[in-house]
């Protein structure tokens, strides 16, 4: 039997990714603050004989991803690149069509990026025990003991034995107010919905043909249409684009006769909201949990975090606040869940920039990370790893000034080639083709100074590149 992970990345820190490990903001490391989220996902199926995972993601993060992965060995993913969002349901549609490329009797373990378990060995013992379900063509989602009447997770209904280990799956219900979920908990038949599935690519890839047959045909076209980049997958935009967007849940596992539950206890937890940070963190004295530069006063239960300055907080009960270098949030730890309410308010707005462009950003030959922006300029700060370079290109619309901070550089600036070291700097006047390299055995730094009318990313024309993004 060939298990394949398949890594669902997205939900909590994409938009907080590090430059390096150092930089990774705590509450996206693991418990033992020795992973990325994203590194523990994967770690934790060490113990089982799974194939090379496949990771979908999106195309502004695949660089991220890719980095995340080798770093713990994972030298030969396959890197599924989503062009736009549709949901769990397409997503993993196309994960199962590359499952059966690599084995047309594959099982996926298809796992979320953003979940937290403390238990390795039960989590262990659960999968092997959904494989075995699974390869008779079941289909099988993991539920999690209830410990508390919990409203922000849906939950699921199970056929409960006490003497077996696998349930048939009943129902499925949506996120319910206290009293429900009080009696959810005292039933003991109902289960917090994990988000974690596992089945035979051919099994999932039947039933959503059955039930929802234009995600299947959008989705087979996208793949079939694909792009392999380096090593990514691209999915054609167009033919993506037409699926519908809906979730597993309902386009798959609500409907299905196949399916089956595993009760799983853990330790998990879904910290996709920034409450659920608070609730798998460290605590001090009054219940917070702090990182950054915070001072609190007279403040509980709250979760304070500080990426780029003093964040202070007089008087505060069961409150986040999380600031960023471009946004404040401050909300109620119990109603965190709004902030979708939030993000589309900003979408209405057009305010894509606080939507969608991170501040960190990371290429394959290092990365950067925007420092200011105001009108016709933009200030970066650039760090290119030993021996890498930056594609041979020119801009239509900036010129860019480049300050060595450390390191040593390489520069073509047009006809000039030029070795910088600390302190000096080189002017790139708009429309000149230029190039960046690190020569050295140590990181190149260097400050941007980008002006000129347009300074989006997309105002780049590709020469020569080593990544094969020409």
């Amino acid at each position: 039997m060939t298990i394949i992970p398949v890594i669902l990345s997205g939900g909590a820190g994409t938009r907080l990714w590090p430059l390096s490990r150092s930089q990774f903001p705590k509450q996206f490391l693991s418990l033992a603050a020795q992973n990325t989220m994203i590194q523990e996902t994967l770690l934790r199926l060490e113990n089982i004989n799974v194939s090379s995972p496949i990771v979908i993601c999106n195309e502004s993060h695949r660089f991220i991803v890719a980095d995340q992965l080798t770093q713990v060995g994972m030298e030969k993913p396959f890197i599924i690149l989503e062009p736009v969002g549709r949901n769990t349901a397409p997503a993993i549609a196309a994960g199962a069509l590359k499952a059966l490329q690599v084995d047309g009797d594959a099982v996926m373990v298809v796992l979320p990026s953003d979940h937290v378990i403390q238990n390795r060995a039960a989590f262990v013992h659960g999968v092997e025990l959904a494989c075995q379900t699974a390869a008779d063509g079941s289909l099988v989602t993991f539920g999690i003991k209830p410990t508390v009447p919990e409203t922000g997770y849906g939950y699921i209904k199970a056929q409960v034995s006490a003497d077996a280990e696998v349930f048939p799956l009943e129902r499925f219900v949506e996120k319910p107010d206290r009293a429900t979920a009080q009696k959810y908990l005292d039933s003991g038949e109902y289960f917090w919905n994990s988000g974690m599935f596992v089945f035979k690519a051919t099994a999932y890839l039947e039933e959503l043909r059955r039930f929802e047959p234009a995600i299947h045909e959008s989705v087979r076209e996208a793949y079939d249409k694909a792009a392999v980049d380096v090593d990514f997958i691209r999915l054609d935009r167009d033919c993506f684009a037409a699926s519908p967007a809906c979730s597993i849940d309902y386009a798959v596992m609500e409907r299905t006769d196949r399916g089956k539950v595993i009760p799983l206890d853990a330790g998990w937890n879904d910290v996709g909201a920034w409450s659920a940070l608070w609730e798998v963190n460290e605590k001090d004295q009054n219940r917070n949990v702090l990182f950054g530069d915070v001072i609190v006063h007279d403040t509980e239960d709250s979760y304070i975090y500080s990426q780029s300055r003093l964040v202070a907080t007089v008087g505060l009960r069961n409150a986040v606040v999380v600031e960023t270098k471009d946004a404040v949030l401050v909300a109620d730890r119990n109603q965190v869940q709004g902030v979708k309410d939030i993000v589309e308010e900003l979408k209405r707005q057009q305010r894509h920039s606080s939507v969608e462009e991170n501040q960190v950003g990371v290429r394959p030959w290092g990365s950067y990370e925007s420092i200011e922006r105001g009108h016709r300029y933009k200030v970066k700060h650039i760090t290119v790893k030993p021996g890498a370079k930056l594609s041979v290109q020119m801009h239509y619309h900036r010129a860019e000034h480049w300050i060595v901070v450390s390191g040593t550089a390489l520069v073509r600036n047009g006809d000039q080639e030029l070795l910088l070291g600390e302190n000096q700097s080189t002017f790139i006047p708009l429309g000149t083709i230029h190039a960046l390299e690190n020569p050295g055995k140590v990181p190149l730094e260097l400050i941007e100074v980008q002006s000129g009318p347009y300074l989006e990313e997309d105002d780049i024309i590709r020469f020569e590149d080593r990544y094969g993004r020409c």
